[in-house]
């Protein structure tokens, strides 16, 4: 598919309705093992367009380096209850460690280092691939999306999140290295569904960091190849005003309403609305 098609400076899906009730939330895991394709990015960025158009968000922080709540202005080293608590102290309300952002319609569940110690914790647990899963259920009813932002590997925090989720998002970088390893993705995927979530799909690849040049055209032409109609309309450019959004601790769509990386995004979140993905 030619590149100009693809809807990165025009909307090609509606707006969506206002809704006049909210929940039960779709849950989806934004993942991809390797670091730095964009996932607390597209997580925060989505999740703010979302929010936007009226829809109750939660972001899931399940990366112990805690990019996402850095990046929506919460201090999680002064917080005294994190995604951590709620995976192993189930008498902690989650409702006490959910934390409402300075943005309507747009709450985090924080992480911090301590979700490094998860990972070998949760390997004595009882059901350790559904803990994630039950902790959700307690609020999935008052949102309309619960975005969970994967740590990049494929341990169990990755299969507690697969295991949680309706639908997985892929940010692929228009980059060579990015691609190597998808399959390996893919491959986790298919075995949580088969084991564990046979009603996991995989919602989309968002392709990110794309600049026009024969290298990402080459590398979109090979996504486009492997993944067919999967791959989301809308393409990420790299630009130098994320970075900056992420320093003021807000989505783009709020900090650069106008800016081209800001309608690119909205239109990733109207098309997931208009597919159905979120109410």
């Amino acid at each position: 598919m030619p590149t100009d098609l693809l809807g990165r400076d025009y909307e090609t899906f509606p707006a969506p309705e206002p809704l006049r009730q909210h929940g039960p939330a779709r849950i989806i895991a934004m993942c991809n093992q390797k670091g730095g394709v964009g996932k607390t990015t597209s997580s925060i960025n989505i999740a703010g367009a979302l929010s936007q158009y009226g829809r109750r968000v939660l972001i899931v922080d399940f990366d112990p380096q805690g990019a996402a709540t850095v990046g929506l202005g919460v201090n999680a080293n002064t917080v005294e209850n994190t995604v951590y608590t709620a995976l192993f102290d189930p008498s902690v309300d989650v409702h006490d460690i959910v934390q409402h952002t300075q943005f309507e319609n747009l709450d985090i569940m924080p992480a911090n280092i301590d979700l490094s110690a998860a990972e070998v914790q949760l390997v004595t647990e009882v059901g350790r691939e559904q803990i994630l899963a039950s902790v959700l259920r307690q609020v999935r009813d008052e949102y309309d999306a619960i975005i969970i932002d994967c740590q990049p590997s494929l341990g169990l925090l990755t299969v507690n999140a697969l295991t949680a989720a309706d639908g997985v998002i892929i940010p692929v970088a228009a980059e060579f290295f990015a691609l190597r390893g998808v399959a390996l993705l893919m491959q986790s995927i298919d075995k949580v569904r088969s084991r564990i979530n046979p009603n996991l799909e995989v919602y989309g690849v968002l392709v990110t960091m794309y600049t026009r040049t024969l290298h990402s055209e080459e590398v979109l032409q090979r996504i486009y190849e492997a993944f067919h109609d999967k791959v989301l309309h809308a393409i990420i450019s790299r630009s130098i005003k994320l970075p900056d959004a992420n320093v003021a601790a807000e989505p783009i769509t709020m900090y650069a309403p106008t800016h081209k990386t800001a309608k690119e995004y909205r239109e990733v979140s109207r098309e997931l609305i208009a597919r159905g993905v979120v109410a």
